[in-house]
């Protein structure tokens, strides 16, 4: 199941003048994974690039490709609860969208957003990532991959990683 499956990591921020380009390289990747015959994509649910391939994915799924199933893989109940009220409007406008959505703890701590990260890692066989620095949550999660052997495209730079 794991060559089916693709999961994404990357930053709460990306800057206004690499959005498009971003968004851009994202979606051409995950058009080549849906040629190769993936058809499940894991989210985490986050604020940023999370978001954006969320919304993404959900739209290829409504337009070109409705064999997809995009998958939310949150940390815990109420993580958005500090998030602004269009954030979490946003977030809730999603969550009906989702084919499947998996809890990954019952209790809130930063150890349930490394859980959620390792749990997309771990069911993939494909990592989509937007990571442009060496340290923090994105980083440690493409280094997860890589030691998990998955393949990695990193939409900050040019290449596959």
């Amino acid at each position: 199941m794991k060559d089916k499956t693709c999961c994404f990591t990357g930053h709460r921020e990306i800057p206004i003048d690499q959005l498009s380009i971003v968004k851009q390289r994202t979606e051409e990747y995950i058009r080549r994974l849906i040629d190769k015959g993936v058809i499940y994509f894991g989210v985490g649910g986050a604020l940023g690039y999370d978001t954006l391939v969320a919304r993404l994915l959900l739209t290829l799924r409504e337009t070109e490709f409705n064999h997809i199933k995009v998958i939310l893989v949150y940390p815990f109940h109420g993580f958005t609860n500090c998030w602004t009220p269009a954030q979490q409007a946003t977030y809730n406008e999603l969550l009906l969208k989702y084919d499947k959505r998996v809890c990954i703890s019952k209790q809130a701590g930063k150890g349930a957003y490394l859980q959620r990260n390792r749990h997309l890692v771990d069911f993939s066989g494909y990592c989509i990532a937007y990571c442009t620095r060496p340290t923090g949550g994105t980083a440690y999660t493409l280094r997860y991959a890589q030691v998990k052997g998955l393949n990695i495209w990193n939409t900050a730079t040019i290449e596959p990683t």
